[in-house]
């Protein structure tokens, strides 16, 4: 009865992390769904956009246009691996790898020191610890919002050319799309609403710290593949993908509490989110190899 009573307590915390990872994960979304651009710049643009808003809030900017700066840090940060890959030609995952670790002394830069706190004592903060019913209430406004914009970007002409590219750019470069502008776009995009998330997230902790983003690519897909694997045959309309995106956060940070109310020792959740997103990684190409088994099988008994 204790530990139910323990896990209730924890859900509050959960949901609200899980909708602001959620807008982090919506990112990553774009990016690695709807671009297949394999980017690994989040764990770098979530600490920049953090940064940025911490920096600006303490020298006395508003909290809206702060969020805005932090939307625009992460936009350029992802403007950067877009420029190394598409006029570089470095692959993808080096693109981001290359941004991500110069981030880091970038993000140095911008915070000058490793930590810098933001307390809702002295700024009118949107999100807190200290009330999670409230947080988790606003977190869910920024969602819906989110996914609405999205929803209709990615109807428009210019949206859609970004979906092609992802889908076949082959294809899209022969009907006259340039893919390498959409897929700078679409990294400008994804890397803005991480950017977002990090400012969301500096304000629910109170600090930001420079590294906050420390395996924020592994949540980011996590979200990604739990909702794909849970919703993908229910959810067929685009705004019902995005929403499970967050919902697939959600249901990570649920899952994070229910094993640290097990007596998890927080040293291994690293460990642990890596196996738990293997699994459901794993998941679709297993039951792919299943249905084959299946239908082989079939084949064979019928002959």
């Amino acid at each position: 009865m204790q530990f139910i009573s323990s896990l209730l307590k924890m859900l509050p915390d959960a949901a609200a992390q899980g909708l602001i990872w959620g807008i982090m994960a919506l990112g990553v979304y774009i990016t690695y769904k709807v671009l297949d651009y394999s980017d690994l710049t989040v764990d770098g643009s979530i600490v920049t956009g953090g940064a940025v808003f911490a920096l600006l809030v303490l020298n006395g900017v508003p909290i809206a246009v702060a969020m805005v700066a932090s939307f625009i840090a992460g936009s350029i940060a992802g403007l950067l691996t877009a420029l190394l890959h598409t006029r570089l030609g470095i692959p993808p995952i080096l693109s981001g790898i290359l941004t991500q670790l110069g981030l880091y002394s970038i993000n140095l830069r911008i915070m000058g020191k490793s930590l810098l706190a933001v307390s809702v004592d002295k700024f009118p903060l949107l999100v807190s610890t200290r009330n999670q019913g409230a947080s988790c209430l606003v977190a869910l406004l920024f969602v819906v919002a989110v996914i609405g914009l999205m929803y209709w970007f990615f109807g428009t002409e210019l949206g859609c050319s970004i979906r092609a590219t992802g889908a076949n750019a082959n294809m899209s470069r022969a009907q006259g799309i340039n893919t390498n502008n959409t897929k700078l776009l679409g990294l400008v995009l994804g890397n803005g609403l991480v950017g977002l998330s990090g400012a969301l997230y500096t304000q629910y902790l109170g600090s930001v710290t420079v590294n906050m983003g420390r395996g924020a690519i592994v949540i980011g897909l996590a979200a990604v593949i739990i909702g794909e694997v849970l919703f993908g045959k229910l959810f067929s309309n685009f705004a019902l993908k995005l929403a499970s995106v967050v919902i697939g956060a959600i249901l990570y940070y649920v899952v994070i509490a229910l094993v640290i109310q097990l007596g998890l020792n927080t040293d291994d959740l690293k460990l642990f989110s890596a196996v738990f997103v293997a699994i459901f990684l794993a998941v679709p190409h297993l039951k792919e190899k299943l249905h084959l088994h299946k239908k082989t099988k079939g084949g064979v008994s019928r002959a």
